[in-house]
């Protein structure tokens, strides 16, 4: 049987965004589900129970690097080239006042995020939710109902910040805000407590990266 390569990318990431890669990895390893190996999420591996890993760490000349790898027989785990991993799917849509918007729904129905306000355009609505797929995933989470706000529940690797915060009913919500000041989605709902408020970012952290776009009536 020859070689074959699957798939192959290659970019370059800060510390905190390689760190949000491998712990999306490490996470669906966990659940033993199939694991995402791109950021679209469209391509999974779903590896046996047990296989074989190996760490190289290697210097080269003014180059170091570090190997990491996983093997096991290719009837023992599943690859697929045209997965969609993420649960849930960004809709688009016009309101009633004529502006654009897009929500993050997921498969089980229930509404995990908004753009909290209306857009333009509909290119303005993708752009905004562009930016939301690309920087949830890494984002930091800070809970701003304690003293110290600087406090980080989770390393980052984006532009942007997850705020936890009480809204006036003493509801626990979130907002994404980027680092320009913009809050690019918020929970869109109060929860009843901080616990399922995290849940709902960690579910959209999860989730947005690899989700599709469609349109919505």
């Amino acid at each position: 049987m020859t070689d074959e390569t699957v798939h192959e990318s290659s970019q370059k990431r800060s510390r905190r965004g390689i760190a949000s890669y491998f712990r999306r990895l490490a996470d669906a390893l966990g659940r033993g589900e199939p694991v995402p190996a791109d950021d679209e999420q469209t391509v999974t591996v779903d590896p046996p129970a047990e296989t074989d890993l190996a760490v190289e760490i290697e210097r080269a000349d003014d180059t170091v690097s570090l190997d990491i790898q996983m093997e096991w027989p290719a009837d023992a785990g599943e690859v697929d080239t045209d997965a969609q991993a993420s649960k849930a799917t960004f809709e688009v849509y016009e309101d009633s006042a004529e502006q654009w918007r897009w929500r993050l729904v997921h498969r089980n129905g229930n509404i995990i995020a908004d753009g909290g306000e209306g857009y333009a355009s509909k290119q303005k609505a993708k752009q905004g939710l562009e930016s939301v797929k690309t920087n949830a995933p890494g984002a930091y989470v800070v809970d701003q109902t304690k003293d110290d706000e600087s406090e980080a529940l989770a390393e980052g690797g984006s532009k942007a910040t997850f705020e936890l915060f009480e809204d006036s009913e003493g509801k626990a919500r979130w907002r994404l805000r980027h680092d320009n000041g913009d809050i690019i989605a918020d929970s869109g709902q109060g929860y009843a407590s901080k616990q399922k408020a995290k849940q709902g970012l960690r579910s959209v952290q999860k989730n947005a990266r690899g989700a599709p776009v469609e349109d919505a009536e």
